[in-house]
């Protein structure tokens, strides 16, 4: 079955029974079924091949054979006559019977049809047509169907540290308990000023040059903060670089605000750093700008600083400015010591990312940041859009802000788990060393964040469908990954392990992993 005819004929159905998604999903709920919103977009966008069971559930609902939705079979339906034409403006509404399940009316009049009235249906924004997030997609769906049915499944999907036992230090929770009774109206629309100047200080530190406490803008994490950003930045037609593989609300918050996210190739063969000759190679007229996740999710990657000068020799050369995602730059291992990129781009516009989600464990507090530096002459009219979107969201989570000074200036206790002994590195070790004596894995070791990104053998697994694997590997092990095309890295057989859960967590899922891969194939 070919995915592009598959969600040609998909589309074809529903637009012939003048169906949405949302119309398809309550259908198919009405006959005891599940579909998923992420599942149904991915099998219209063609990127997914659904399952034989996901096809009879489809033809069912659309009233067409599972023959024409696979193959292309001469007549929509078995035995179906054509609908009616769509009603003008003036007419009465018409409805032909074209199901073949022996239900009366249409599919659509099963879809838009309340009890005994006419009901209108909404749908999402075209906006969000290209726009996928699948670290949080179908395969986690089915995860949450399962723990449902009483299954437990073993988490290695998602970098939230706190549900592995990893807590927040107490001087951080004592001090936002001590401060919550001054947190109770708006601050700054910018953010508190005690917690700008800690992080105006931070970055001080790391060499990233001329910033105030006026270019910093806190956020309800930095994933607020790049949306905002792209907003401020993107037109229709704009291109901005993105690695691949990436994190992927990048290339999401990119295309939502308008932009084409143009992806660049990280190098595995060279320890996952981004390829400068490919990044030079995808430059063009429409390209403005430059993301840098370092360092990298999903790799694990820590770029050196050669290579981060490379990248921006290529902005400074095609005047671009530089987006730098250091979410993980405190959690770096090996005695290695992370760079900023924008300290090396003075006369360049830069934006840096950053946070405590991660460094502090405390993902549930939502208090990211960033940074305006460099040439800040240049982008006037664009952080002028900058304040206005800032000011419009009025400011972030005021609690969460009057953290920020302590947990900067205070004992960073995160680095105690990054050391030979301690709970980050003993599990990166494990995982690293079980996952390469894997009979056809290959795998890199990642320098930082707690992320591990192996691939598996074509010439062994002929892995074609990244999201096929991931959901088998849960269905028969219940064990949970993401899968690499979630990064939008294109090449099969790829996917990203979180090794926040506990050593002997880890084994019962390298045990399960292990043995799973000594059977599976896809053919």
């Amino acid at each position: 079955m070919s995915q592009d005819l598959f969600s040609e004929r998909l589309a074809e159905a529903m637009e012939k029974n003048d169906l949405r998604q949302a119309d398809l999903i309550r259908i198919a709920a009405e006959q005891g079924h599940k579909l998923g919103k992420s599942q149904l977009s991915q099998y219209l966008s063609g990127k997914v091949t659904p399952r034989a069971q996901a096809v009879v559930i489809l033809a069912q609902a659309l009233g067409v054979s599972e023959e024409w939705l696979q193959e292309g079979d001469a007549a929509p339906a078995e035995s179906a006559a054509e609908p009616a034409p769509a009603p003008s403006a003036a007419s009465q509404p018409q409805e032909t019977t074209v199901s073949t399940t022996g239900e009366k009316g249409t599919a659509a009049a099963r879809g838009r049809q309340g009890e005994g009235s006419s009901m209108r249906q909404f749908t999402k924004s075209h906006k969000l047509d290209n726009v996928l997030y699948d670290i949080r997609g179908p395969v986690l769906d089915e995860a949450y169907r399962m723990e449902d049915q009483g299954i437990h499944v073993l988490k290695l999907n998602i970098g939230n540290p706190a549900p592995f036992g990893f807590r927040t230090p107490d001087e951080v929770v004592k001090d936002m308990q001590d401060q919550l009774t001054e947190c109770e109206g708006y601050s700054n629309s910018r953010g508190l000023f005690t917690a700008r100047k800690a992080i105006m200080q931070y970055d001080q530190l790391k060499g990233i040059p001329n910033v105030d406490v006026e270019d910093i803008y806190t956020g309800n994490g930095a994933s607020e903060l790049i949306q905002l950003a792209m907003n401020a930045f993107m037109d229709e037609g704009d291109e901005i670089l993105v690695p691949s593989p990436d994190y992927p609300l990048w290339t999401a918050c990119a295309t939502l605000a308008g932009g084409t996210a143009v992806h660049y190739i990280c190098d595995e063969q060279a320890n996952w750093y981004p390829d400068i000759d490919d990044i030079r190679s995808k430059v063009t007229p429409r390209t403005k700008g430059i993301v840098v996740i370092n360092p990298n999710n999903p790799t694990g990657a820590l770029y050196p600083r050669e290579v981060l000068q490379e990248i921006v020799d290529v902005a400074r050369e095609h005047q671009l400015v530089i987006f730098a995602d250091e979410i993980y730059d405190r959690l770096v291992m090996d005695g290695k010591q992370h760079v900023s990129i924008a300290s090396l781009a003075p006369d360049l516009f830069c934006i840096t990312f950053n946070g405590l989600s991660k460094s502090h464990m405390v993902a549930g507090y939502r208090i990211g940041w960033m940074s305006l530096s460099g040439n800040k002459r240049i982008a006037k009219d664009l952080i002028d859009g900058i304040n206005m979107l800032s000011n419009m969201r009025l400011c972030s989570n005021v609690p969460a802000q009057s953290i920020v000074q302590t947990c900067l200036g205070g004992i960073q206790r995160s680095q105690q788990l990054l050391q030979p002994g301690g709970r980050i590195y003993e599990q990166r070790e494990y995982v690293y060393d079980r996952l390469s004596h894997m009979d056809g894995v290959t795998v890199t070791k990642p320098e930082a964040a707690f992320y591990i990104f192996p691939h598996l053998s074509e010439e062994k697994f002929h892995i074609t469908d990244d999201d096929q694997f991931a959901l088998d590997l849960l269905k028969d092990k219940h064990v949970l990954i993401t899968a690499g095309k979630g990064f939008n890295w294109a090449k099969p057989g790829y996917f990203r392990i979180v090794y926040l859960p506990r050593k002997h967590t880890l084994h019962e899922a390298m045990d399960a992993l292990e043995d799973f891969l000594s059977y599976y194939r896809q053919d």
